[in-house]
């Protein structure tokens, strides 16, 4: 691709759980280094945390913003003394709020231009990408939808237009991975086009819900602190290892205009490759794009001071990255605090069950009425399917079994007796 003529791409952004912040860093250099690849993209689609940076960068949401709103996420996990398992743990809730809140009144608007979110029908399983919206509401509702992990989230589905749906990850999870005009982007190792490098000897790909995965130890790895969140820091460094991937996706295909990458591994930058300078400096206008595969990978470890290489986005992260200083917040945080946590644990626990399992009862009262009526027809569809299957096994079992006339010989006694006649006659 020469990326010539605006709106001849798109930009496609994979599930990514809490690693949703490798497409923060991702987008961070796209939008400093090449920002034409993202402001003349065609769509830019997304599903699950993929479709939260896609409605990121569509409303124009600041680095700060995105930082500090999934890294708070984390922390708030970590600060929880069962983790995910804790009642006060509510994702979709959360996410529904801070959507609420930020949001402009106009984003319907602007997202039905450019955003494809993809879903997955419950419960066939079949992946619908949504690219119109009639209100704000709606918009978030199809957020909520693709953000869905079944049981992780919840038990009942969300509804949109009628229709239930949950993580669009789950049919679809990189959409139109397979068209050359879409920038691909996962923070798990593959053939994605911006992705960690892998370093594995492994040559065993995993191709499941539309996308490619790398079948080794790091990608398991990452598959689950992307449900289970590790320390802030330790995401923040997916982070700040996204922005390193996009760079070096620019470098590849001469779309920056000096090397930056090479400074970490060699002390003397290489000599420019034919056609690579020209494309870099009118930023792609001229077709016929020249691979320069020997851009090195860098890692963050290898970067002393990321703040030279991107000093906006190392002060969001470390900004995010803080907890609360109060002498009281300090303590609960020390390993005394830890150990008197779980000591009291099976005094608090029930307390806190009885308060989160009330609060999130009152906030489904509204929509009460709507699930239980789809609860009822489902479990009518279940029941209904059920009995229709074990009555037909039924019937088979009880009905005698139809044998074929011609097997039995019975309505042709001339061929038989001609074939028992036969060998006497010869004889």
């Amino acid at each position: 691709m020469a990326f010539s003529e605006e709106g001849s791409w798109s930009v496609s952004f994979a599930g990514a759980g809490f690693l949703g912040l490798y497409h923060v860093g991702v987008s961070h250099c796209l939008l400093q280094r090449a920002p034409r690849l993202l402001q003349g993209a065609r769509r830019i689609y997304g599903s699950s945390s993929g479709a939260l940076n896609a409605i990121s960068i569509i409303s124009g949401k600041s680095l700060d913003y995105c930082c500090s709103n999934l890294l708070g996420m984390v922390k708030q996990v970590e600060g929880l003394s069962l983790g995910i398992l804790h009642p006060a743990y509510m994702p979709i809730e959360h996410i529904k709020h801070q959507l609420q809140d930020s949001l402009p009144d106009d984003i319907h608007i602007l997202a039905s231009q450019r955003l494809g979110i993809s879903m997955t029908h419950w419960p066939d399983g079949r992946n619908v990408i949504v690219t119109d919206f009639a209100t704000r509401d709606e918009l978030i509702q199809v957020l909520l939808c693709t953000l869905y992990f079944p049981f992780y989230c919840g038990t009942i589905p969300p509804e949109f237009r009628g229709e239930r749906y949950i993580d669009g990850a789950l049919s679809n999870n990189l959409p139109f991975a397979d068209c050359p005009s879409t920038i691909t982007v996962s923070p798990f190792h593959g053939t994605v086009d911006i992705c960690p490098q892998s370093t594995s000897p492994s040559l065993h790909e995993l191709n499941a819900f539309n996308a490619s995965f790398q079948i080794s130890t790091m990608n398991f790895f990452l598959g689950f602190i992307s449900l289970i969140p590790p320390s802030p820091e330790l995401v923040a460094d997916k982070c700040r290892q996204g922005y390193l991937d996009a760079l070096r996706f620019l470098e590849r295909r001469g779309l920056t205009k000096e090397p930056v990458l090479w400074t970490f591994v060699y002390k003397e930058p290489p000599a420019p490759v034919d056609g690579t300078q020209d494309v870099g400096r009118d930023h792609g206008q001229k077709a016929g794009l020249s691979l320069n595969w020997k851009v090195p990978n860098v890692q963050v470890k290898d970067v002393p001071d990321f703040e030279q290489l991107s000093p906006e986005l190392e002060a969001a992260l470390k900004k995010a990255c803080m907890r609360d200083p109060s002498p009281w917040a300090r303590f609960w945080r020390s390993g005394p605090g830890q150990v008197l946590t779980y000591l009291l644990l099976p005094c608090t626990l029930p307390f806190e069950y009885i308060y989160f399992r009330s609060r999130r009862l009152a906030e489904w009262l509204p929509d009460m009425p709507t699930d239980l009526c789809w609860m009822q027809g489902l479990l009518w569809t279940v029941t209904h399917e059920f009995y229709s299957r074990t009555k037909a096994q039924l019937l088979e079992l009880v009905s005698p079994p139809v044998t074929s006339t011609l097997d039995t010989g019975t309505l042709q006694p001339g061929a038989a007796t001609h074939s028992t006649l036969g060998p006497t006659h010869q004889a």
